[in-house]
């Protein structure tokens, strides 16, 4: 068993045209010898990745999903630049080559990277990493230093200071998300409304400190060193990054971070080896993030329910695409389950906090 990160077979409906691809990469990398293979990484509700292995080389490949889509969700141009200006100040983005913006050559724009090979933890701690309770805590306050560390980059000096507007960026997300939620409702799916409420109540300012707001990370888009697991080398998913509040940012992830103790209807919708013995609880971790970046955090709940709530609306995006026949991905029938527990998640800290 190898620990790095393996594609595989390319699901149904998800083939690329591997003439194209070799065509145009040929076009625009210089040595690049023989025939690529393609294959597809595991994951991916919204872009797609896959491995273009040459003989000698390998790549990773990015596109939007197939299907109805708006462009603004899926702006390959966007993740491209951010990846290609921040890794000076971020030195953990993978090697950006090309952008296409021909859409003759797949039928949508798309870019390619460098692939950075190292290992990826999705729901369970691989055994082979030998990483005992003590171990896998330095991992995660290594996982947590780093989200730090981006928080407080100087996105100006990387040539990003235009990529988004942080007076304001609170009220955005809080009135962005309750609409796109309502857009995409379904017959099936909750309402939401008390939840929707009491954000819009409890609205808190602005962090005075804006900064990189990820918007997706998780165990699952960063990359360990193979040689030292113990390192994170890479981090991705850059499709959602923009410049706002890093709270907001901590709430996002924490919505994923399902600890031990979490009951098992919430463990099934765990993707992140979170719950293993050495990892903080959420509580931990945003103390830890406090310590690490030099502020207090009196509202927790709130930054955590926003990340519930929106968690949720990616969710029922998806579904909705799912529902209307736009994707055949049988991974997102259950995706109205996970929207109703997120929800039930969220109106009981609702009920359990002093705000």
């Amino acid at each position: 068993m190898t620990l790095t990160d393996q594609a595989s077979q390319i699901r149904a409906g998800e083939e690329l045209d591997a003439d194209a691809v070799d065509r145009y990469l040929k076009s625009h990398i210089e040595g690049l010898q023989g025939s690529p293979k393609i294959r597809q990484f595991p994951g991916g509700a919204s872009n797609l990745t896959y491995l273009i292995a040459y003989p000698e080389q390998e790549f990773v490949l990015r596109r939007p999903p197939f299907g109805v889509k708006a462009k603004s969700a899926h702006d390959m141009g966007r993740e491209y630049r951010i990846i290609s200006q921040l890794k000076d100040g971020f030195p953990y983005c993978p090697k950006a080559y090309v952008h296409c913006t021909d859409e003759s050559v797949l039928g949508c724009e798309f870019y390619v990277m460098e692939r950075v090979n190292g290992v990826i933890l999705r729901a369970d701690l691989p055994a082979e990493l030998g990483l005992d309770e003590a171990s896998t805590r330095e991992l995660c306050k290594s996982f947590i230093d780093k989200f730090v560390d981006l928080h407080n980059v100087d996105y100006a000096a990387c040539g990003l200071g235009d990529l988004g507007k942080p007076e304001g960026y609170v009220e955005r997300q809080i009135e962005g998300w309750i609409s796109r939620y309502n857009k995409a409702i379904t017959p099936d799916a909750p309402n939401w409304e008390p939840v929707m409420a009491w954000l819009r109540e409890k609205m808190p300012a602005d962090h005075h400190k804006p900064g990189l707001v990820h918007n997706d990370y998780r165990f699952d888009n960063v990359i360990l060193d193979p040689d030292n697991p113990m390192q994170i080398i890479g981090v991705l998913d850059w499709e959602m990054t923009t410049i706002g509040d890093p709270l907001m940012d901590l709430g996002n992830t924490l919505a994923y971070w399902i600890q031990a103790d979490d009951p098992a209807p919430v463990q099934a919708m765990r993707r992140q080896p979170s719950h293993a013995p050495g990892m903080l609880t959420r509580q931990e971790f945003a103390d830890y993030y406090a310590e690490r970046a030099g502020i207090e955090i009196n509202n927790l709940d709130y930054y955590y329910t926003y990340g519930l709530f929106r968690l949720a609306g990616i969710v029922q995006q998806i579904y909705y695409r799912y529902y209307h026949g736009q994707t055949q991905d049988q991974r997102f029938a259950a995706f109205i389950g996970m929207n109703k527990l997120l929800e039930q998640m969220s109106l009981q800290v609702i009920d359990q906090s002093t705000l």
